[in-house]
């Protein structure tokens, strides 16, 4: 496996996550970030012992793209502390199902998390335990019913991006535990790369982390990290990826 690294130094190293490989580890007992990158840098500077590397924001398992480590305890209590503050910024592309509507716009809802099914709903804003969730979306192209949208996230929910454009009746390709149904037509017969049913089965969730924008840790340097998609569909569909 060969991890691509968009930036490295003393303080933070940033890299290409593969979708479908966990964050850290889980009970799947497969291979994770994580712990691919200690032993990596284990190995490239000859560390002994336990190597350190801070995991200071998560991406879903089926999410791919760019994610930010940190090398040190200042640098991941520094960083920490700009996602507290809501200074570190993320955005991220995903094809949707349908338009969005209107073509621009900010999602504001309250989502609850049932973790014994590992499912978010949105729910009443008086409900217990319920927390605000809020994005703005912009559709950037359309293809063959299916729009490309970039979402910046204003809070950091598990699930966020998938239960809240589900909930706006434009759910995420390839996302079937959030409503995904592939409407007829949406697939080019002619590619035989597309492997699918008429429910999406078959295709990796369409979500990815586009975009992080931090503080050095150190230096305070605001530095933006960028990532694409991989050439393949959905994404081939739309020029802008």
């Amino acid at each position: 496996m060969d991890i691509r690294i968009l930036y490295e130094d003393n303080h933070l190293l940033v890299v290409v996550k593969p979708p479908d490989m966990p964050v850290q580890a889980d009970i799947s007992g497969a291979l994770d970030l994580l712990t691919y990158l200690k032993q990596d840098l284990k190995v490239r500077y000859n560390k002994p012992g336990n190597v350190f590397l801070g995991l200071v924001h998560r991406l879903d398992r089926p999410v791919g793209g760019t994610m930010v480590f940190a090398k040190t305890s200042k640098a991941a209590s520094r960083l920490s502390e700009q996602i507290r503050n809501r200074e570190m910024g993320k955005t991220y592309l995903c094809v949707v199902q349908g338009v969005p509507e209107p073509l621009k716009g900010r999602l504001t809802d309250y989502l609850l998390k049932d973790r014994n099914s590992n499912i978010v709903k949105v729910v009443n804003p008086d409900t217990r335990g319920a927390k605000k969730a809020v994005l703005e979306y912009e559709v950037l192209s359309q293809a063959q019913g299916l729009s490309l949208v970039e979402i910046n996230l204003i809070t950091g929910r598990s699930h966020q991006i998938r239960v809240q454009m589900s909930h706006n009746h434009t759910p995420l390709v390839g996302d079937n535990k959030y409503g995904n149904k592939l409407r007829v037509g949406a697939v080019p017969s002619t590619n035989k790369d597309n492997q699918i049913d008429n429910r999406g089965r078959g295709i990796g969730l369409s979500l990815w982390s586009h975009k992080v924008e931090i503080k050095h840790p150190t230096t305070k340097e605001r530095m933006l990290f960028t990532s694409s998609p991989p050439d393949s569909f959905p994404w081939n569909l739309f020029k802008q990826v």
